[in-house]
């Protein structure tokens, strides 16, 4: 790392060191004992800027404490036929890790649908996924590997990408914004597979609107993708739509051992285990069905630039 890096996380620190004490304890959450790697995230998010990195930093743990952010793995989403509807729609799942230990995240973006639930469950739904990667699974990876893994490798799935995904744009930005906001700098690199034509006319016309920093994560694969990502992953890591040798996949198209998106799998249900056995823990009072309402920010001006682009290009 730089000397002017190091400068820096330096600074953010002392700065952190005279934070009222109660954003101290969520802070802990976020960081997870990385002190280093966490802020080096946040002024990487600001281009190195420190007391910008600092206002994101407050303003993340002060929306953490704000919608009781701590709390989120012990606030199941109920009955399980709900959660159910919710993974068949929101299409996301731990499929493995690279062989450097980065948890490889799967997304099917062209075939969520995000149409079976209110969209609260989606919202509590992605920042539990969020929560439980950053408190469970990367340090279990960090302690494994003997490192710190605080970056996780995502594969975006653009199979059935067409005009009706006009409808999920506006999820996906408050997604998206929630992410750039309160969990920057995550995702180490995005492979984006079976991409078609309408991905492709997108992705010109977007690509100029990114930052550099976002852009540098970004690959766009050929096909399946399935021969680049052998290069960082092992087969049994692979997403199940990357398995097959020509592109194309499918929501259903294998059982729930091997489909990462469904409930079935073992990474869900380890997860719907895991927030279960919290919530007991916590609180010897019955579950409470419905979902958690998080406050939802506004998209930054940049990211309302991009999204309108895409319904342009889309709509061409």
């Amino acid at each position: 790392m730089e000397v002017r890096s190091e400068e820096a996380i330096r600074q953010l620190q002392a700065l952190m060191d005279h934070v009222e004490e109660r954003l101290m304890c969520t802070f802990q959450n976020v960081h997870q004992g990385y002190l280093a790697e966490t802020l080096e995230r946040f002024l990487k998010a600001r281009d190195w800027n420190v007391s910008k990195a600092y206002k994101m930093l407050l303003d993340c743990l002060n929306w953490r404490v704000d919608n009781e952010i701590d709390m989120m793995l012990t606030k199941p989403i109920i009955p399980v036929d709900v959660y159910r509807a919710v993974r068949d729609s929101q299409l996301i799942g731990l499929s493995g890790y690279s062989r450097e230990g980065l948890p490889v995240f799967a997304i099917g973006v062209g075939l969520g649908t995000f149409d079976k639930a209110s969209v609260n469950y989606y919202v509590q739904s992605h920042i539990q996924i969020n929560e439980y990667r950053d408190r469970v699974i990367l340090p279990s990876a960090s302690k494994k590997y003997g490192r710190p893994i605080t970056t996780c490798v995502k594969v975006l799935d653009m199979t059935g990408l067409k005009l009706s995904s006009l409808s999920q744009i506006k999820l996906l930005t408050i997604i998206s914004t929630i992410d750039d906001l309160n969990y920057p700098e995550k995702t180490n690199t995005y492979f984006i597979v079976n991409a078609p034509y309408i991905f492709s006319s997108c992705w010109k016309v977007v690509k100029p609107l990114l930052q550099e920093r976002t852009r540098k994560k970004i690959q766009v694969l050929s096909g399946s993708g399935r021969d680049e990502l052998l290069k960082i992953m092992d087969y049994s890591s692979l997403p199940h739509f990357c398995k097959r040798e020509g592109s194309g996949s499918s929501r259903h198209s294998s059982d729930g051992d091997e489909n990462c998106y469904s409930l079935d799998h073992p990474f869900h249900q380890q997860l719907y285990n895991y927030i279960k056995q919290q919530a007991v823990q916590e609180s010897s009072r019955p579950i409470k069905q419905g979902s958690v309402h998080v406050s939802l920010p506004e998209p930054p001006a940049d990211g309302a630039e991009i999204v309108k682009t895409i319904e342009l290009e889309l709509h061409k």
